[in-house]
């Protein structure tokens, strides 16, 4: 039962990594990227969909993004959409195709990222330790229902705590990586 609950909660913390990672990836960086767009949706047939869900997205350039809708009729909807999301970007449309300069980043605006950084690695530092608290608090119930011995519950606890190091530093190297990136000119 105890080893369950340790991969269980090894899985859980594998999420929250996944998830930091995936929250980084929506930190414009001043080079164009495919997941730039990600949470960006748009009003199609009466759904929200991602704008990778209703059109092709590629980057040609290292400063560009292309968004070729499948359906051209949804090509004011995504111009809409990108310019009302808070990515601080403007397409430009030539009736089939909308392209997306990406501007280079001020220090300030680098410096404010860097920022934002910080606190999505907090999150996710957070996220991880809740997650331990977790585990222990269900350790704890185990050794009061008699399921488990006190130094075995110490044990498990020890081995909670070593997978908790672990992704908070797989954590810190997303965010060292981020921040260098963000700062690179």
């Amino acid at each position: 039962m105890p080893d369950m609950l340790i991969l269980e909660t090894e899985d859980r913390m594998e999420k929250a990594v996944e998830a930091t990672t995936s929250d980084f990836s929506q930190i414009q960086t001043g080079r164009a990227s495919l997941s730039l767009l990600d949470n960006v949706t748009v009003e199609y047939y009466g759904a929200k969909s991602t704008i990778n869900q209703i059109a092709t997205v590629t980057t040609p350039e290292a400063r560009l993004v292309v968004i070729q809708p499948w359906d051209k009729s949804t090509i004011k909807d995504i111009e809409k959409a990108i310019s009302q999301s808070d990515l601080g970007l403007n397409p430009n449309s030539d009736g089939s195709i909308i392209r997306i300069p990406i501007p280079e980043l001020t220090t300030e605006r680098r410096q404010e990222l860097v920022k934002l950084v910080g606190k999505i690695t907090e999150e996710g530092r957070i996220s991880i330790r809740n997650i331990r608290r977790d585990a222990n608090s269900s350790l704890k119930k185990m050794e009061k229902a008699k399921e488990l011995s006190e130094d075995d519950r110490h044990a498990y606890e020890e081995d909670v705590q070593d997978l908790t190091n672990s992704y908070v530093g797989q954590i810190e190297e997303l965010a060292k990586s981020k921040e260098s990136e963000l700062l690179e000119i």
